[in-house]
């Protein structure tokens, strides 16, 4: 599966977690890749995952608000 990385930073909320323990709903993620089926998050381990991608929506934020929950996105 080939991945497509995201060159801007972008922000998805989780909506369900069904069978997954590292990611909560209501909670923001930052999204490193996507495809047709899965998303590639850094989920609450700290570490990168494929998730599939209906259990999140896409949302924006200011800037600023974006910078201060994931200050290290621009790295």
């Amino acid at each position: 599966m080939k991945m497509r990385e995201k060159t801007s930073s972008q922000i998805v909320i989780c909506l369900r977690n069904t069978g997954a323990e590292d990611i909560q709903p209501g909670k923001v993620y930052r999204l490193l890749a996507d495809d047709s089926e899965y998303l590639r998050i850094i989920d609450d381990s700290g570490e990168d995952y494929l998730y599939p991608k209906d259990f999140f929506a896409p949302i924006s934020l200011p800037e600023r608000v974006e910078r201060e929950l994931f200050p290290t996105a621009g790295d």
